[in-house]
């Protein structure tokens, strides 16, 4: 019998760990041990007096949840399938960044895109956008195509299968190309190239001393070269799945500096004031 989702944080603080493990994927179950979940829920409990309903989201099918303690600093990341099962689960620390958050981009962007997308991560939370607590990606966006809450057609074998694969990818604001790095293979989807995790990428100087990256590019399509001035919706090249990559998507990111090893995040300032963040779909925006 499964659990009601909208319960969840009383069951987890009454230990009820037995019935939430009886409510999991066969997935989920193959991961951990309802022992481990106990010992880990039983020690996560201490010194919580209740668990909340932060933020929640459709996400492809499934539905999603974030509980926070009354300090909010513990927090749970809870995802039940459409079949009703519990298919994600991560308790962790609950960290802000409330300084950089008020932080925008003194430049106003787009999206990199020409069609609509779906934002796979972003935000300003680690449940809405895993690279949060990572200063150097903190508010970067994942972006996917999707069409009946899946990003691919038939199978999951082959990168053509995937809507965003070869999709256009444009420039998100005007400026300089000051690094370009191309013919890096995509992946076997499921398979990721950790030693160059940006895989085919972009960077542009923008007016500001602000700096676009764009990653994973499909093999042998970016058009444009180091030191060319491009303008704001200059086609760029075509999505694909290289380096960092389990499937094809768009990374995009603005920093404080060229190098991304030694730049600092910053939240972007978008056209029409928008803060997409995860769940939501977006249009490209015309360019001025």
């Amino acid at each position: 019998m499964t659990i009601n989702q909208d319960s969840f944080g009383s069951y987890f603080l009454n230990g009820e760990f037995e019935r939430i493990y009886k409510s999991m994927s066969k997935d989920l179950q193959n991961l951990i041990t309802p022992e481990q979940l106990h010992e880990v829920g039983h020690s996560f409990n201490e010194g919580v007096e209740s668990y909340g309903t932060a933020l929640q989201n459709e996400f492809l099918g499934g539905t999603r949840t974030l509980w926070l303690d009354e300090s909010k600093t513990k927090s749970i990341h809870v995802t039940f399938d459409r079949d009703a099962l519990i298919s994600g689960l991560a308790i962790k620390p609950y960290v802000s960044f409330p300084t950089t958050d008020k932080r925008y981009s003194k430049n106003t962007y787009r999206m990199p895109i020409q069609k609509e997308w779906f934002v796979f991560w972003g935000g300003t939370n680690e449940f809405v956008n895993y690279h949060y607590p990572y200063e150097q990606q903190r508010y970067a966006y994942d972006l996917v195509m999707v069409k009946d809450n899946k990003t691919y057609k038939d199978t999951t074998f082959s990168n053509d299968n995937y809507y965003a694969f070869g999709a256009d990818v444009v420039a998100p604001y005007e400026g300089k190309v000051v690094s370009v790095v191309d013919g890096i293979r995509d992946n076997v989807p499921g398979e990721m190239e950790t030693e160059n995790p940006a895989g085919n990428h972009t960077i542009i100087a923008h007016p500001n001393n602000e700096y676009s990256m764009i990653a994973h590019f499909k093999k042998g399509t970016i058009v444009v070269e180091e030191g060319e001035e491009v303008q704001e919706g200059q086609f760029l090249g075509q999505c694909g799945n290289s380096g960092n990559s389990s499937e094809a998507h768009i990374h995009f990111q603005l920093m404080d500096h060229a190098n991304p090893d030694n730049a600092a995040s910053i939240r972007i300032h978008f056209q029409n004031n928008i803060e997409p963040i995860q769940g939501d779909v977006i249009q490209p925006q015309e360019s001025r």
